[in-house]
Parts: C-alpha cells; structure tokens; sequence
C-alpha cells in the first residue's frame, strides 16, 4: 500500500471514530450537547441543566458542553424524546405522561395524592423506588433514553376567576383545565367539577372567554403564564405531586466513552437536588408574587374529602400499581 493511501485510510478510520465518539485522545474534539426544556432561560430545570454544561466544561477542559434550547424551540415534550431516541438531541427535560408511554411504572405518579406531600414526594424519588424507575427508563430498549435524574415541580393546585373553593361543594360546576391525560379528566371530575383536556397555551384565552372558569398547576406556573391577574382564587389542594425527569440519549451515550458516561451520570444526578434548591427558592417568589397581586390562597387542612372523592380514579387506573403503591406509601 502506498504511503499516500495509507494516509487515506488512517484518515477515514479516524473520521468513522469521531463520529461515534471513539476517537483516540490525541484526536479528540470540542463537542457541543443539545439540551432543550419547554421552560425559559431562568426557570429551575433549565438552569440545572446549564450548570451541568459548567461543570462537564471544567472537567473536560472545555472538550465536553452544552448548548441550551429553551422555551420550546426544538418542539414540546414528544418532539424533544423523539430527537433523543435519534441522538439529534443530548438532554431533554421531560414530564412522566410522555415517558410513561414506555415505561408504564412511571405512571404511578399521576395518581391524584398518591404523594402525602412534597417531601414525601422526595424522599421517594431519593430513594430506592426513585433510583429503581430511572433505571427502568435506562434499561427499556424502547426509550432510547438514559435516566438521568429527578426534577421537582411541585405540587399542583386550582385556581378559579368565579368564587374560593374551601370544600367539594365549591368545585361543582365549575369548569377546570386539565393536562390531556384522562386520569387527570377524570380525576376534575371525580371531585365535582369539569374537567376541560386542553393546551396550555390555549388557556389564558379560554379563562377571558369563559370556555374554562380556571385550570391547576404549581405557583411558578400560575404566576409565570400570567394566569394570576384573571384568575384570583387560588386554593392549595396539591393534589397532584407529579416530579419530571431528566434523560440523556441512549444513542449519543452510547457512543461516547467510559470516562465521559461517568461524567454525564455523576452530574445529571448531582443537578437532583441542585435543582430542587432553586425550585423552593422560585416558590418563594412566586407565592409572594401571588399574595401582593390580591389572590385569596386557600389552604385546605383536612384533605380526606378530597382524597376520598377520587377513589374512582384509583379503581379505575391503580389496581396495576398496587405494590409499588403499597411501597411508596411505606416511605417515610
């Protein structure tokens, strides 16, 4: 073979190697990881994930990091797991419903208070059932994804334009916005309202013209879309406690190489509850924001009448979870 064809073929070699992210150390390039949330620069997921680029920045030399696409621009929740499966995408912010599609564990956390409260939620997610679902997500040849970490969003709560709702008897009627999931439809309905599937960029318009009376969702949410001026009666149900998820392409991971799997891992798990510190910080915030604005914030501090209302719903969509229920419940 001659020199110069050896040369051709050394280059090729060298070229199919970086591509895959196998190319020797003498060889090896900047590369750049595509992360994406629905969520704005500043909201507590993504910047968890910027500090991740920071950190994979400084422990690569600069070799390894990441660049950030929020608001929605590569698309919303399914758009972002279908670029993952591909490798298009790196990282990706997820919610369970989309997820669960996969893994039908993970749909355990729709249940209406499945969860006694938010640290309760934590201290799931914390421990062994935590750790058991992210890897079923890793371990699921049909996600494509690697579980990474735990996000916290909170608890979901109603907020209404038409009166303070203190019981069941304040629900009825009343026409509610829920995430498209039925099990969420369901459970509106099973507490006396009127569930309304429905986008939530549709929502501020439908509130104005009364197709809905009001919708559900944590405090930074409510305060952030701008639903607070429109809708001033805010009352703390947490009836939902549903954590998001943080995954990593399965295909991208499993081309790059040892040393930089263990980074990915050791940081998305870190950014857990690095993440989680800046969502009680922004809580804050959003509460204090919603209390100076004028809405009534109800807490209700007997919610078995709620709890038991949506029985139903458990009849209807638990009875295939009732283990791990069971070992959710047992966590302290």
């Amino acid at each position: 073979m001659t020199t110069r064809r050896m040369l051709m073929a050394a280059a090729g070699v060298l070229a199919v190697a970086t591509a895959f992210g196998a190319a020797p150390a003498f060889a090896q390039s900047k590369q750049v990881l595509k992360a994406a949330d629905v969520h704005p620069m500043g909201y507590p997921t993504v910047d968890a994930v910027v500090s991740i680029g920071k950190k994979l920045e400084a422990a690569t030399n600069g070799r390894l990091s990441i660049q950030m696409f929020p608001s929605m621009q590569l698309g919303g929740e399914k758009e972002m797991i279908e670029q993952a499966q591909v490798g298009a995408l790196q990282f990706a912010r997820v919610s369970v419903g989309p997820v669960g599609a996969v893994v039908d564990n993970l749909n355990v956390f729709n249940l209406p208070f499945v969860f006694r409260d938010i640290a309760h939620m934590r201290a799931v997610v914390d421990g062994p059932i935590g750790d058991e679902l992210l890897k079923e997500i890793t371990d699921n040849p049909k996600s494509g994804m690697i579980g990474l970490a735990w996000m916290d969003s909170g608890a979901r709560s109603f907020y209404n334009k038409v009166r303070d709702v203190k019981s069941l008897a304040d629900l009825k009627g009343l026409k509610i916005r829920m995430m498209g999931n039925p099990m969420f439809v369901d459970t509106m309905n099973a507490l006396g309202g009127n569930g309304v599937p429905m986008q939530m960029d549709q929502v501020m318009s439908a509130m104005q013209t009364g197709v809905v009376d009001g919708a559900e969702n944590n405090p930074p949410s409510y305060d952030s879309f701008g639903h607070v001026p429109v809708a001033k009666h805010y009352t703390l149900t947490e009836h939902l406690i549903i954590p998001e998820i943080l995954v990593f392409s399965r295909k991208a991971f499993d081309a790059m190489s040892k040393e930089d799997q263990a980074l990915i891992m050791k940081f998305g798990k870190e950014s857990q509850l690095e993440q989680r510190k800046l969502w009680d910080a922004r809580v804050v915030v959003a509460m204090d924001k919603i209390k100076a604005a004028g809405v009534n914030v109800i807490t209700i501090a007997d919610k078995k009448p709620f709890q038991d209302a949506v029985k139903p719903v458990w009849d209807k969509y638990g009875s295939k979870y009732t283990a791990l229920v069971k070992r959710i419940q047992d966590v302290k």
